[in-house]
């Protein structure tokens, strides 16, 4: 195990969920006093998931042509860059430039959500669910130093509201790049031997486990995303609650999401991946039914703590079963077609978010889960008893 690439991915994950916090909680704050038609509040933060979802792909090739560790760095001075543009488009009062720099801090987003797979291959196989989790639980910082760079930089440049937030950050992604540059190779092993060395793309992404592997991915990213990018909107600007009390909300979510990586991988181990994942699925839908209850803090915190919960089993838990359905000769086309497919559908469930919120309301939002996740419990179901999955544990 190299543990060097591990505590630089972990140190890394705390300072991408800090700005990624930052951008959440804030974007449609800000899209919402810089856009003249609030119905594209959310646009900002909608074209971060497309820009996401478009990069996946040309990242994935990017490292595999020069290594992760020069793929990171870059991507971490792109973010240091965006953030910067951030403040221009803040001085300037300027929709349009804000909507470009949540674009290119998107683009680092998609290098971002790679640092799973390089954990995983640091390590010996059967210590791949617990690398997984584990790098995710650097973003349990980034839970408390996000949402307090959002509310307490508020006012460190007095002229330009967010504008010390976002310059803030800046200075933490170009340390994340100098962070990167001490990264060590990856540990070379192949841990399916019995799979054939390369296959075509077509038969990689045709076997049940791989399908149910991404779809686990698409659910999980996407509904989180859909929810996560209204909650704002709904309680700051619909129901009135103070940033302060939208930020907590935010950072309950987020620990939500990542505290339980501290025991994902183990429960893996000890339950199995497709268990994991349909409690991740039941968390997901106690998220609707609590949020059709009402709209208090609480009814908010509740539920944005239990989609922060289900989305961790249904990522982790989805990432551990697509890495059972590839040699390392393939995996970077794999990885590419998963990431594609997730941010894609991140991208429309944000970009959706603000449309619904605008014109249907918090109700209707919630309601739009409940039969994604039935489909995604009906199909864990299916391939429970796969051979790959016999042959993984």
């Amino acid at each position: 195990m190299q543990v060097r690439n591990l505590a630089i991915l972990v140190a890394c994950q705390l300072i991408s969920a800090t700005g990624s916090i930052v951008m959440v909680t804030l974007g449609g704050i800000i899209g919402s006093s810089l856009a003249a038609n609030k119905a594209l509040s959310t646009l900002p933060l909608s074209m971060m998931v497309i820009a996401i979802a478009a990069t996946t792909v040309p990242a994935t090739m990017l490292m595999q042509r020069v290594g992760r560790r020069k793929g990171f760095a870059m991507s971490s001075i792109c973010a240091a860059a965006a953030v910067l543009v951030a403040v221009v488009a803040l001085r300037q009062s300027s929709f349009a430039l804000f909507v470009i720099a949540a674009m290119m801090f998107g683009v680092n987003m998609a290098f971002t959500q790679q640092y799973r797979y390089a954990a995983a291959e640091s390590v010996a196989p059967k210590y791949i669910a617990r690398a997984v989790s584990f790098v995710l639980i650097g973003s349990i910082g980034g839970a408390f130093l996000g949402p307090e760079l959002a509310t307490r930089g508020q006012y460190w440049i007095q002229s330009v509201p967010f504008a010390g937030t976002m310059a803030a950050l800046s200075g933490l992604f170009l340390l994340q790049a100098a962070l990167f540059l001490l990264m060590g190779p990856a540990r070379k092993h192949d841990e399916h031997d019995e799979l054939p060395a390369e296959r075509s793309l077509g038969e990689l992404v045709r076997q049940p486990v791989f399908i149910v592997a991404v779809l686990g991915g698409t659910v999980g990213y996407g509904l989180m995303t859909l929810v996560m990018t209204a909650t704002p909107l709904s309680m700051h600007v619909n129901d009135g609650f103070s940033l302060e009390e939208t930020a907590a909300v935010i950072r309950a979510h987020v620990l939500g999401m990542y505290v339980p990586s501290l025991v994902a991988g183990f429960l893996i181990e000890k339950i199995g991946v497709t268990r994991l994942m349909f409690i991740g699925a039941l968390g997901l839908l106690a998220t609707s039914i609590i949020g059709l209850q009402g709209h208090s803090f609480m009814h908010y915190w509740w539920g944005l703590v239990l989609l922060g919960v289900g989305w961790n089993f249904l990522y982790v838990g989805g990432t551990t079963l697509l890495t059972y359905t590839y040699s390392m000769a393939e995996r970077f086309r794999a990885q590419a077609v998963n990431e594609f497919l997730v941010f894609g559908t991140s991208a429309t469930a944000s970009l959706l978010a603000g449309t619904i919120m605008y014109f249907f309301g918090w109700k209707t939002l919630m309601l739009v889960p409940i039969p994604i996740l039935i489909a995604i419990c009906v199909a864990l179901a299916i391939v429970r008893k796969d051979p790959l999955l016999d042959r993984a544990a």
